[in-house]
């Protein structure tokens, strides 16, 4: 069992250093980060991933890798643009009306409000959350310029990400290909999570924050009780002198 498994492997890994090794590879990185940027379900990160560690031992060349898939998100993401200027809500919501669909759009559009085009920087590593910020940039008709500039750091650093991480995997394991892109996959997965926490953290803070807003409590104060007293707090009040013995 072991055996054939390997020898599975063996033939994947064949498969992929014939692609690699072929000029299409480069215009195949674009093709799928292009899509990958309004159609999510295509693997376009993973194929980023996959050519950074095969560019490890020479094919393909890592800085063509990182320039087809930053062009290739930079144009999806303005593709998703244009659906969200000219379909609007209607069909946006037709597409994107499941539960978690719906979550994303409202995170996007209050993102939006906050963050302004900082947000699309940040929406490049969080899962539908790239297709969720351009469609509502689109939608919510946020200036053209100030998006393609937002975006193209964006499609560059996401780009250099993925590249990279599956360079330094590749470099680790130059023996084994396999291994290193396990391990580049393993580290996108990682980050992905970790920017999923911290994200799961800062929402439920705000949320915290908007419950003690509403109830008119504000970070550091204090609730008073129906009394008007403090609550936590209680004042001792001054005893009178008894003439008892004084503390020196």
């Amino acid at each position: 069992m072991l055996e054939e498994l390997g020898e599975f492997a063996d033939a994947i890994l064949a498969v992929a250093e014939d692609a690699m090794s072929s000029p299409w590879i480069y215009a195949l990185i674009f093709g799928f980060a292009m899509l990958d940027a309004f159609f999510p379900v295509v693997p376009g990160e993973t194929l980023v991933i996959t050519a950074g560690v095969f560019a490890a031992s020479g094919e393909p060349s890592l800085l063509w890798v990182i320039v087809a898939a930053a062009v290739g998100a930079f144009v999806g993401d303005h593709v998703s643009y244009a659906i969200g200027r000219t379909a609007g809500v209607r069909l946006r919501n037709r597409f994107l009306g499941g539960k978690r669909a719906t979550t994303a759009i409202a995170w996007a559009t209050d993102a939006l409000e906050r963050r302004g085009g900082l947000i699309l920087v940040v929406a490049r590593y969080i899962p539908g959350g790239r297709t969720a910020v351009t469609l509502t940039c689109g939608t919510v008709h946020y200036p053209l310029r100030k998006f393609s500039l937002f975006d193209l750091f964006a499609g560059l650093s996401w780009g250099a990400y993925s590249g990279l991480i599956g360079y330094f995997g590749g470099k680790a394991f130059e023996e084994d290909p396999l291994r290193g892109l396990l391990l580049g996959l393993g580290i996108a997965l990682g980050i992905t999570v970790l920017v999923e926490l911290i994200r799961h953290v800062i929402n439920r803070r705000r949320r915290t924050n908007g419950r003690l807003s509403h109830l008119g409590v504000e970070d550091g104060s204090e609730v008073e009780t129906a009394d008007g007293e403090a609550a936590g707090l209680v004042e001792v009040p001054d005893l009178p002198d008894d003439g008892g013995p004084q503390r020196g």
